[in-house]
């Protein structure tokens, strides 16, 4: 499908793009636990989530008609936009399904799409793991594509797992009357993803061909213990203390990275 389809009327594929992004961290205490929440809470409200979104309704070349935002006591926010293909005209390149802009390079609600972000601050109640995590869906009807949000998104939050879904939904008709269930070639997200995230993170694909469904999941492949300590107590962490701490960190990664309980 390389060339243009020439189609009858709209195009009527819908494309959903659906991330569960991960950010994890160890406090010591419970005040430091509480400042993680607080520190999370400020760092993505809702005024930092609509500008991020917004920013990704300009890669994709949509247009914002409303934007519906709110923050939560005693945590978390969500941001919805509704969006529309008209009356902006996307360019050439926001509509080919290739990989996006870095954000150095670059919800509201959308006619027939939209764009939504919500945030989970969440404490292991015995551990001190806290696990921050940010669900954002980008959905799309017509030709502009979802994908190009793909790299900005990633690198916005410091993303230790990230779980991506890709589906394209319904159907269009060419001139000639016939069916096209999808409009553009695509084996794996992988495939849309910059070189430094592709570098960064192991992935795993599970893929519905048949179903134009495509998944993948990746973990962060360096481990540095000191970018996962949050607050002045851990400062003083003996080497003992330390090796168990990341034993934990590990162990709260690849159980979310598998989605299932492990045995410690």
């Amino acid at each position: 499908m390389k060339s243009k389809l020439k189609l009858h009327g709209f195009n009527n594929l819908t494309k959903t793009l659906s991330f569960n992004i991960y950010d994890i961290c160890y406090a010591e205490t419970p005040e430091d636990q509480q400042a993680y929440v607080e520190y999370i809470d400020e760092e993505y409200d809702a005024e930092r989530l609509t500008q991020i979104l917004t920013d990704v309704v300009d890669i994709i070349g949509a247009n914002i008609l409303n934007i519906a935002r709110q923050d939560y006591e005693p945590q978390g926010a969500s941001v919805t936009i509704l969006i529309s293909e008209q009356p902006v005209t996307p360019t050439d390149s926001q509509i080919e399904e290739s990989p996006g802009p870095l954000p150095e390079t670059i919800l509201a609600h959308l006619d027939k799409s939209h764009i939504t972000v919500h945030t989970y601050p969440e404490i292991h109640p015995v551990d001190g793991i806290a696990t921050f995590r940010v669900d954002i869906d980008v959905s799309t009807c017509g030709v502009i594509s979802p994908l190009k949000a793909l790299n900005y998104l990633i690198h916005q939050f410091d993303s230790d797992i990230v779980t991506v879904d890709y589906r394209v939904r319904g159907f269009t008709r060419d001139v000639e009357g016939k069916k096209h269930f999808i409009d553009h070639e695509i084996n794996s997200i992988q495939k849309y993803l910059s070189e430094d995230t592709r570098a960064a993170y192991q992935m795993t694909d599970v893929n519905v061909y048949q179903e134009n469904l495509f998944h993948t999941k990746m973990l962060l492949k360096e481990f540095e213990l000191e970018n996962y300590l949050f607050g002045d107590a851990t400062r003083n962490l003996s080497k003992e203390q330390r090796k168990q701490v990341e034993d934990r960190l590990r162990h709260e990664m690849l159980e979310i990275f598998y989605a299932r309980n492990m045995p410690g």
